[in-house]
């Protein structure tokens, strides 16, 4: 791909007048904090670390940052176990850190999307410390509190993601807590009137203070069945490994009553109520879960009264991107939710980096179609931390772990700290620009030094040059953005798509076969070459769009 761009590092746009729709078509780039940059020295990545690096962010031409969690939390699971929902972790920073990076990301043209967690806190919130307490204090019913069956045993099957029954026991109550994570992340009863109250009142108190949006985590798990009725087994044949590993026993269950419970889309709309009253908050969702697929993103999604989009993890697991799939995923959604928006994304960081798990033996080559093409599909794209860059996944050693989960499952499955390790700013400073400390909370790993940002910002061929030249591109036709999608058939190892938007029509074409192709498509009428490849009637693609570029787009009839 040959589209000409800005320097990398130009500053963004400034903001335009309010745009309610902003987020439709935008571009989200996730910063995992612990891992960005750290700016005291402990080793963990801060608020002032990421103010510090938001004009890179904004070099790259996305649209909003999306923040994983940084509020006060004992860190069991990183942050997603929360203790306060409305302050900063002292070793993120304070409340003043925050608006200091909220203002320079606004100065910057940038939003902010803050990741808020509100299916289950931490042990140690002072909601549950009360609501243990006893049987009849007044948060007694906060959470997904029963009784143990005649045997003693859990009052169901249900199983924990993290492996074992999703019920501890508590001594001060004898009865079993609800726990869809870990033991320490005990779950909110959504069934609960003042429940649902007090998490609106938290997302006010962030919109109060000039956020720009949410992603709202795990929000198929807020409700669960008031009947407690035990989940069915699942056939072998059917079971999915994308949302939890395949040595995990969370596999052989169907999740009916667990998760996916139809009272979510009544809190959902009542959260999406309270967005409205801002000028232009918007909510993307994670859905996990393989089960269902996208049908779920469409419930979620559809009617303008629930969140805005949802993203899936149909590109996030191991399975392969072929033009069929891509279909396939695309059209279920757009049959599913017809007034429905999805969310696309290849990494984060629950997930091995793609530019691992997706490899295809081409390199650089093979990523850069990936990042082509997902930003062409008709969504939102989100961009998590160092794919920019390339990154493959880190090996992090076991004595190294972190993360519980990989922990728990090692060797089978090492868990989320592959993708999670910090971020590589030059590789000529101690731990590549990241942190001074003397170790930090994950190692840095040689290969993603020799992959750094300071590096790659000198060579224009590089993986980071080309990001920013096809996001500039992208962000430069509103059709690629907004417009309406639709399929070409083509041989199998091409798929070709347009894209309409009022009187523009963009056709995208990729190669993602191992096979030289020549793509042929004698109805089509090309009014201007978009890359510089040319397109005569017949287009001689190289195996996984090699042969020095990466894609085809152009303005047809």
């Amino acid at each position: 791909m040959t589209i000409a761009g800005p320097d990398i590092m130009t500053s963004a746009a400034i903001a335009s007048p309010i745009d309610k729709d902003w987020w439709r078509g935008a571009v989200i780039y996730q910063v995992y904090p612990r891992s960005y940059q750290d700016t005291n020295g402990d080793g963990i990545g801060d608020l002032k670390g990421i103010a510090e690096r938001l004009p890179y962010i904004a070099s790259l031409g996305v649209d909003a940052v999306w923040i994983s969690p940084f509020f006060p939390s004992p860190m069991k699971d990183f942050g997603y176990d929360v203790s306060a929902y409305c302050d900063i972790d002292p070793m993120f920073g304070t409340l003043a850190d925050f608006d200091q990076m909220l203002a320079e990301a606004h100065r910057l043209g940038l939003k902010i999307m803050i990741d808020l967690v509100l299916s289950h806190t931490s042990d140690q919130h002072p909601w549950f410390v009360e609501s243990r307490s006893s049987r009849n204090n007044p948060l007694a019913d906060w959470y997904v509190w029963a009784d143990a069956k005649p045997d003693g045993t859990p009052p169901n099957n249900w199983l924990s993601i993290f492996g074992g029954p999703a019920w501890e026991w508590d001594t001060t109550r004898c009865q079993y807590y609800l726990h869809n994570f870990l033991t320490s992340q005990p779950d909110l009863n959504f069934h609960n009137p003042d429940v649902q109250d007090a998490l609106l009142r938290v997302t006010r108190f962030w919109l109060d203070r000039g956020v720009d949006g949410f992603r709202l985590d795990t929000i198929n798990f807020y409700v669960h069945d008031k009947e407690l009725r035990d989940n069915p087994a699942l056939p072998e044949d059917l079971r999915n490994a994308t949302i939890a590993p395949a040595v995990n026993p969370y596999n052989h269950q169907e999740h009916l009553y667990d998760k996916n419970r139809p009272e979510n889309l009544q809190f959902l709309q009542r959260f999406r109520a309270l967005l409205d009253q801002y000028p232009a908050a918007t909510a993307v969702g994670e859905v996990g879960d393989a089960q269902i697929g996208l049908q779920i993103v469409a419930d979620y999604t559809s009617g303008g009264d629930k969140v805005h989009m949802c993203y899936s993890f149909d590109f996030l697991s191991p399975q392969a991107i072929t033009p069929a799939r891509v279909k396939q995923v695309v059209e279920d959604f757009g049959a599913a939710a017809v007034d429905g928006w999805s969310c696309w994304a290849l990494s984060n960081h629950d997930v091995v980096r793609h530019a691992t798990r997706l490899d295809v033996g081409a390199g650089d080559a093979w990523n850069r179609v990936l990042i082509g093409l997902m930003g062409a599909l008709r969504g939102s794209l989100c961009i998590y931390q160092g794919e920019e860059l390339g990154l493959p996944e880190a090996d992090v050693a076991f004595e190294d772990l972190q993360d519980p989960y990989g922990i728990r499952f090692w060797p089978k499955f090492k868990g989320r700290d592959g993708c999670r390790t910090p971020m590589p700013w030059n590789a000529e400073l101690p731990n590549a620009g990241f942190s001074s400390a003397h170790k930090p909370w994950l190692p840095i790993n040689a290969v993603h030094a020799a992959l750094s940002v300071a590096g790659q910002q000198r060579d224009d061929t590089s993986m980071l040059a080309h990001y920013c030249r096809f996001l500039s591109f992208r962000r430069s036709h509103a059709t690629l953005q907004k417009g309406s999608i639709d399929f070409i058939h083509c041989d199998d190892s091409i798929l070709a798509f347009t894209r309409t938007h009022g009187n523009e029509k963009l056709l995208c074409l990729f190669n993602l076969g191992a096979q030289a192709a020549t793509v042929t498509l004698p109805g089509v009428k090309v009014l201007e070459d978009l890359t510089g490849h040319g397109f005569g009637g017949a287009h001689e693609f190289g195996a996984w769009s090699l042969n020095g570029f990466d894609a085809w787009f152009g303005r047809v009839a």
